[in-house]
């Protein structure tokens, strides 16, 4: 009995020793790698960043004109692909806002101006690409029929380029995971219907 505690002191002992040699190496090479330890860890997944913000402000923004513009459709459009787009626009668009406008909260960060999508003249515009003005919406709004459909679906190519560009400025310098990944579903869908709208264009 006595020889089998010796024997299981020994091998304690030789575990232990074990152990605190692979703490010790695997110590140095924490410290060997701290140097690109940093960047990961500021990428939390459920941490924010200045441009997850103004993504989120500026989209919501962004997503409100293409509401408005799809809600000109309806009566004014004589060709039923052209409504069937601006009802899945608004299907798609509306929800995104609710989800952004969420994140606003939850971070702290003030709510995108309820004037954004006038926000067409000067610095307001220029910082989200693909915005159309106050007179053009105005111009779109007095159309009708044929005429409407080829002035709403190029207004919209643009528009749907503008927010497939902010949605890749978030994926480069972005930094909340949920954020991110809207990013990357508006870039998919937006690119799918800027397609479908050019082929529209050519019919």
């Amino acid at each position: 009995m006595r020889k089998s505690l010796i024997g299981f002191g020994v091998a304690t002992v030789a575990v232990a020793a074990l152990v605190a040699g692979c703490g010790s190496n695997d110590m140095s090479g924490m410290q060997h790698s701290s140097s690109t330890a940093p960047p990961a860890a500021a990428g939390q997944q459920d941490g924010h960043n200045e441009q997850d913000v103004k993504f989120a402000q500026d989209m919501i923004g962004h997503h409100q004109q293409a509401l408005d513009m799809a809600a000109m459709v309806p009566g004014k459009s004589t060709n039923p692909k052209v409504t069937d787009l601006g009802k899945r626009i608004a299907a798609a668009q509306d929800p995104e806002i609710k989800k952004m406008t969420e994140w606003l909260t939850k971070w702290g960060a003030a709510p995108a101006s309820t004037s954004m999508p006038g926000m067409d003249h000067g610095s307001g515009h220029g910082s989200m690409p693909g915005m159309m003005t106050a007179e053009e919406m105005t111009k779109l709004n007095g159309a009708t029929g044929a005429e409407f459909d080829r002035m709403w679906l190029d207004m919209m190519v643009k528009h749907h380029q503008g927010a497939v560009e902010m949605a890749k400025t978030q994926q480069q310098k972005g930094s909340s995971a949920d954020a991110k990944k809207l990013a990357q579903d508006i870039i998919t869908a937006q690119q799918a219907e800027i397609t479908e709208m050019q082929t529209m264009l050519k019919g």
